[in-house]
């Protein structure tokens, strides 16, 4: 069965003027019950994250300011979101909904987070809309669980995952690969493990060739026994931060062969759904259906 994080504190209302990202949370379960591609089984509700396992990622000084609220306001604009108590908890049920999906995904195959792919969050730091790196603590926990031996993070969002790069920078075990908008933020990019920095304006068929040309030898090579997927949909030509070209079916083609070469390997998958900011909602809500949708054909 496919399991599917989500909890109504990720519907988290903000303040005018910063709504918009995050109406895509209350639509996409909204929008995958109504077609039949799920079922209210489908969806758990994840438990609120533990600061143990938290501060096996970030560092305890920086949660420190989260939770008693006291980041400067530089640190806030960097976040770019309005800092307050519900922020960080639900930033805390998004990270603890993508280590339950991990768990789920080595006994289905694949599990989904609704919201998380919050990978500009650094062991000391937040920016970019991001407070604690989801990806990052699922991995750590994996780890330090001895569940897994090797990771191999894939994040297909169109920002550069600098958060997560920096996390792993000295962890063997973990492989990043983050292909991105190379002009496109963060202006200063971390190093991972595998940076690919893709041209403005790119189109389906050289985007895809690239893809498929890269992660079957990052597979060979790394030989992981569990994998993250980050399928951010502002990779959209719609979008209105992204800065590339691909089409809603070549997004969707994107996610398709993602996902089918990590059941063809046999390796667990768990998907978050990273950024998206087209200026149609709606254009937000398919393209991250179809990813949904692509899952739930392949496995189920």
């Amino acid at each position: 069965m496919l399991k599917i994080a989500f909890s109504p504190i990720y519907k988290y209302q903000l303040p005018e003027g910063h709504r918009f990202p995050m109406i895509k949370y209350e639509l996409i379960p909204e929008q995958l019950l109504y077609e039949g591609t799920v079922a209210e089984d489908n969806f758990f509700h994840p438990e609120l994250l533990d600061e143990a396992t938290l501060l096996l990622t970030h560092e305890a000084t920086y949660w420190e300011k989260l939770k008693t609220l006291s980041l400067t306001p530089k640190e806030i604009r960097a976040i770019g979101f309005p800092l307050s108590e519900v922020l960080v908890r639900r930033g805390r049920y998004i990270a603890r909904g993508t280590i339950e999906c991990a768990l789920f995904a080595m006994q289905y195959g694949v599990a989904m987070n609704v919201a998380g792919g919050t990978h500009h969050s650094f062991t000391y730091k937040g920016e970019g809309f991001c407070l604690l790196n989801d990806i990052a603590i699922a991995a750590n926990y994996l780890l330090h669980q001895k569940l897994v031996q090797k990771i191999l993070i894939i994040d297909l969002d169109v920002h550069q995952g600098n958060g997560t790069a920096q996390i792993f920078k000295d962890e063997p075990r973990v492989f990043t690969f983050s292909m991105h908008g190379e002009h496109n933020y963060p202006l200063r990019k971390e190093q991972s493990d595998l940076d690919i920095g893709l041209p403005d304006g790119i189109t389906d068929k050289p985007y895809l060739a690239q893809l498929e040309h890269t992660l079957p030898r990052l597979i060979d090579l790394h030989q992981p026994d569990f994998i993250f997927y980050l399928s951010g949909v502002d990779v959209l030509a719609t979008d209105k931060l992204g800065r590339l070209g691909l089409s809603m079916e070549g997004t969707k083609q994107r996610d398709y062969y993602v996902l089918a070469l990590c059941k063809k390997n046999k390796i667990p998958v768990a998907v978050s759904m990273g950024g998206g900011y087209s200026s149609r909602i709606a254009d937000i809500v398919e393209a991250h259906a179809n990813t949904f949708r692509v899952t739930q054909a392949l496995f189920f």
